[in-house]
């Protein structure tokens, strides 16, 4: 694939804890700075086929795009690619515990872009790596302080 970006912290937070918090979309405007607003398409709780539909800002752009999730190992990983966007996009979450009883949680996102915007994913690469480490420090911040 032409995107490629893993991106990975550590939480001061029992694996369990940082898995539901992340897995759940409703919490995604909370980490996920660029992620504007999250409508669930099916009911919730989160299943494999469920699908979300995400407004975002990237690159100067509001994109909007649908993922349906593809896998879901509650606490392990969770698999989301997109069923309707811009592009080809699969995001996936994994996380592990640590020696001292935290969590490493480690996001990827992968894609091919189309058409002219192929041309810029060196630069969407370099712009989504960013993006991650500001959101999952942001996501560290939040579960750190217990909110």
């Amino acid at each position: 694939m032409a995107v490629d970006v893993v991106t990975s912290i550590e939480i001061s937070r029992p694996r369990d804890e940082v898995a539901a918090y992340a897995a759940d979309p409703s919490n995604a405007t909370a980490w996920y700075r660029n992620i504007e607003s999250v409508d669930w398409k099916t009911s919730p709780p989160l299943a494999v086929g469920s699908q979300i539909a995400f407004v975002a800002h990237f690159l100067g752009r509001r994109l909007e795009y649908t993922y349906e999730i593809a896998e879901h190992v509650t606490g392990e990983r969770l698999v989301m690619r997109t069923s309707y966007g811009p592009f080809a996009m699969e995001t996936s979450y994994a996380w592990a515990d640590t020696a001292g009883g935290g969590t490493t949680m480690t996001l990827r996102n992968r894609g091919e872009p189309a058409g002219f915007s192929r041309l810029y994913a060196p630069l969407m690469a370099a712009a989504m790596r960013r993006a991650n480490r500001g959101d999952l420090e942001r996501l560290k911040t939040i579960l750190e302080a217990g909110t």
